[in-house]
């Protein structure tokens, strides 16, 4: 493959992870219950309202999670896997394109999730009283995970180790959902 392909390549991977990632968010969150509000969450709301608004009706929002934002992230996810290998020679069906488009959004979640959860401990560390706009909404697109683990936890003083528990769930979910799913499109590209 040529540097020109390679450098392609990671431009294209860089800006559909943007897109994506911004339709991830917006999920992440509706998911979670996020103030509306926070001038944070506005900025996403109002990225991607152009293009979830006509999709509402079609693709409804069911008990939190906005269907509409997860087909369009799974749509760009697999438009993105097609692109970028094309550009190596390689032409995937579409049955291994949304595959891999399904396990890329996934990735993404997860890789969202952990960086808000380092966040709110790094917050939690550094400054516990915090009050801005980008902790607290960290605190609550992490906290409807993080409270039934601590519900379920015992309490060790003043520590908090429902992060860990967090974290080992996001590294059991690569394993057993993300790999399974990344393996399905390879044996589909067979």
């Amino acid at each position: 493959m040529s540097y020109f392909a390679n450098a392609l390549s990671m431009l294209v991977d860089f800006v559909f992870m943007l897109v994506v990632g911004l339709f991830v968010v917006r999920l992440l969150l509706q998911w979670a219950g996020a103030s509306f509000h926070n001038p944070i969450s506005q900025f996403f709301y109002r990225a991607t309202n152009p293009l979830l608004m006509p999709l509402r009706r079609p693709l409804p929002t069911i008990r939190g999670f906005n269907t509409a934002a997860a087909v369009v992230a799974w749509i760009f996810a697999a438009i993105e896997v097609w692109v970028i290998a094309a550009l190596h020679g390689r032409m995937l069906n579409l049955s291994a394109s949304l595959a891999f488009g399904l396990a890329s959004v996934i990735s993404m979640v997860l890789a969202i999730f952990v960086g808000l959860l380092i966040l709110t401990v790094l917050i939690s560390l550094i400054n516990p009283g915090a009050d801005h706009a980008i902790s607290r909404l960290a605190w609550q697109m992490t906290e409807p995970v993080l409270r039934p683990i601590r519900r379920r936890m015992p309490a060790v003083g003043p520590f908090d180790f429902s992060p860990l528990v967090a974290f080992a769930a996001v590294a059991l979910a690569h394993v057993l959902v993300v790999a399974p799913i990344r393996d399905i499109g390879t044996w589909l590209t067979r």
